[in-house]
């Protein structure tokens, strides 16, 4: 998946232009035809890190940026190369600009996924390799915890337990105290409806978990079957199991 520049973290929206315009002059230099949307793409019109950084004399927070967010893996193989070689770019005067100095490249060890994915969350927002609850998928079983896929083929009425990264609550002023609640998970999303007694029973987990899960009773439409939600009985917050994952959910929006 191809995310722009704007999903970037700390990176200006004129350091980003700056980015664009260089590799739109190298582009056509070399004669690369931009890939379409959707399109991958097969050639690169920088040559590394370093070629990059002599094209557009980014300041280091940029070139920092970019490397946190892995939008030089390309360049640099993953995350840890590109911040050891964005660390290193020292920018000579514009006299020695195409001076190039000729050692051999440090290659360290990719970092574990875990913390690939707690920096994509931190860059992006949102993950490029699997979700988070992918990596977690062995502790939640272990609670007899299904997947929000399966949880589409439960019959209506029957107990069900559900765990996700929680990206919106909301509570509309007609709907008397009830929370509704859009769980996330590896598989899909789970909606969620806490009944104002619920939401004063578990008030710290319904408003403040990251990562929540539910024991409740699955509903769907009889008729069409296209309605489906989890009516919360428990809430519990296991926020804890992220680590130092942090992301912010769409809150009463």
């Amino acid at each position: 998946m191809r995310l722009g520049l704007n999903r970037i973290s700390k990176l200006s929206r004129q350091d980003a232009n700056t980015l664009l315009a260089a590799r739109a002059n190298r582009e056509q230099a070399r004669g690369i035809t931009p890939a379409r949307h959707g399109e991958p793409l097969t050639e690169f019109a920088f040559d590394s890190v370093e070629d990059l950084a002599a094209c557009t004399r980014l300041p280091a927070q940029a070139l920092q940026a970019l490397a946190h967010a892995n939008a030089l893996h390309s360049l640099a193989g993953h995350r840890a190369n590109a911040h050891w070689e964005v660390s290193a770019v020292d920018y000579p005067p514009l006299l020695l600009a195409d001076a190039s100095f000729d050692e051999d490249p440090v290659r360290l060890k990719p970092p574990p996924e875990a913390e690939d994915i707690v920096a994509d969350y931190q860059a992006l927002g949102v993950p490029m390799g699997r979700h988070p609850l992918a990596l977690l998928r062995p502790s939640l079983q272990h609670l007899q915890i299904d997947t929000a896929a399966n949880l589409q083929d439960y019959p209506d009425g029957r107990l069900a337990r559900a765990s996700g990264i929680v990206t919106h609550r909301q509570r509309p002023g007609t709907a008397k105290g009830v929370v509704f609640v859009t769980l996330e998970d590896e598989t899909g999303q789970i909606n969620v409806i806490v009944w104002p007694d619920m939401v004063e029973k578990f008030r710290q987990a319904v408003l403040g978990a990251r990562l929540m899960t539910i024991y409740g009773v699955w509903q769907r439409d009889p008729d069409s079957g296209m309605v489906r939600h989890l009516i919360a009985r428990r809430v519990l917050d296991h926020t804890a199991m992220l680590g130092a994952l942090s992301m912010r959910s769409r809150d009463f929006r």
